[in-house]
């Protein structure tokens, strides 16, 4: 028999039965490593648009976008009605609008998202000390018995932490349980809405095969193009090249392209990480090609910026400038400082500089500015050597 838990009742279940023999349900996890797995990847369904529903429930067998509406805007969520019709995350307001004509259009609320979400990480701490944060709905939970010391087993805690969202915070999670990060993130996305997926050790390779590159975290639009050229489609097709091949011709990412292949990862759980970059942008009205407008705009841009590196006690070694196309081409252009600094007249005159090469005429739909390379305040702007650029 393989271990089995009944995600409703949390009850161990001993028979190979398809019903829990306690309450009745058919939600049952089973799975020869169901006890030995104990990294996890719990997902928010559809967060935003689950977070309307729940506090309006006249919207709960709609079509939902959560976005600016209007021509400017783009898709923040939208609910699982809404995507059979095709709108996505991140896609333009009017085309997700031109799919799905009916759906209504909700203007998000980040402040209420956020106290949802801190009550969610309070019930994943419950569980665990040891919690990565992806973003406001999503994170990684590290469930080995080292981290725990309660004798419970990792699918267990998850199964109540699902449970537990539902009926105290009143959305729905999707958990991934695997054996490191790449394949517990794999996990949660394979049976959304409400899922609760597994990938085991063994035949993970066979596994792995027939499922396309897209799904490994890295491969955006432009490296899954490029795939496309070299007849890379599947995971399957990477497994049959030879390390040095796909290193040659993806350099440092072809040596994770090999490890995620071969259902390699970091188990590496950090439950504090560093900002890597701060930033601020801004999308106009309508698309300018001014490269005064777009220094205009930059300005208060730098201001905000060099304010948060302030209050987080930080410094920038790099200025990064975004720019989107009217056609919704994105261009990132950065200069490395000569020294770190937390000055917005540094900022904006290093990315004034990045925008006048980019400012040919073509007309651009947002713009924003942001640093990386961040380190503490106390390296940054020697009082002798203001300005300089390398």
């Amino acid at each position: 028999m393989l271990p089995t838990l009944c995600r409703d009742c949390l009850t161990h279940i001993n028979t190979d039965a398809e019903v829990c023999a306690t309450c009745g349900s058919a939600r049952l996890v089973r799975h020869a490593e169901l006890d030995e797995l104990d990294i996890a990847h719990v997902d928010c369904d559809a967060f935003y648009a689950s977070v309307e529903k729940r506090d309006d429930p006249s919207l709960r067998d709609k079509p939902l976008i959560v976005g600016h509406p209007g021509g400017r805007g783009v898709v923040t969520t939208a609910c699982y009605i809404a995507r059979k019709f095709g709108p996505r995350s991140a896609m333009p307001m009017f085309k997700a609008m031109e799919m799905c004509p009916d759906a209504v259009v909700v203007k998000p609320n980040m402040a209420k998202y956020k106290e949802v979400s801190q009550q969610i990480r309070a019930i994943f701490h419950e569980a665990t000390p040891v919690i990565e944060p992806v973003s406001m709905d999503e994170a990684y939970l590290d469930l080995s018995a080292e981290t725990r010391g309660d004798g419970l087993t990792p699918a267990w805690h998850l199964a109540r932490i699902s449970r537990r969202i539902e009926t105290d915070v009143g959305i729905s999670v999707s958990i991934g349980l695997s054996y490191n990060r790449f394949l517990a993130k794999l996990a949660s996305d394979l049976e959304k809405p409400r899922g609760f997926s597994v990938i085991p050790r063994e035949g993970v390779m066979e596994f792995l095969a027939p499922l396309p590159v897209r799904k490994i975290n890295g491969v955006g639009e432009a490296t899954a193009k490029k795939m496309d050229a070299d007849k890379i489609v599947t995971i399957g097709d990477l497994q049959a090249l030879p390390e040095a091949q796909l290193v040659t011709r993806y350099g440092k990412f072809g040596n994770r392209l090999v490890q995620y292949a071969r259902g390699d990862g970091s188990r590496r759980i950090t439950p504090s990480r560093a900002s890597k970059s701060i930033s601020a942008e801004n999308t106009f009205r309508r698309d300018t090609s001014s490269f005064q407008v777009l220094c205009e705009a930059i300005e208060p841009m730098c201001e905000t910026v060099a304010r948060r590196l302030d209050k987080s006690k930080l410094a920038g070694g790099t200025v990064v400038v975004k720019m989107k196309t009217g056609d919704f081409q994105t261009l990132t252009r950065n200069r490395k400082l000569a020294n770190p600094t937390q000055r917005a007249d540094i900022l904006y005159q290093s990315a004034r500089q990045l925008i006048e090469k980019e400012a040919n005429g073509r007309a651009f739909r947002l713009i924003g500015v942001g640093v990386a390379d961040l380190c503490p305040a106390t390296e940054a702007d020697p009082p002798d050597l203001f300005g300089g650029l390398e």
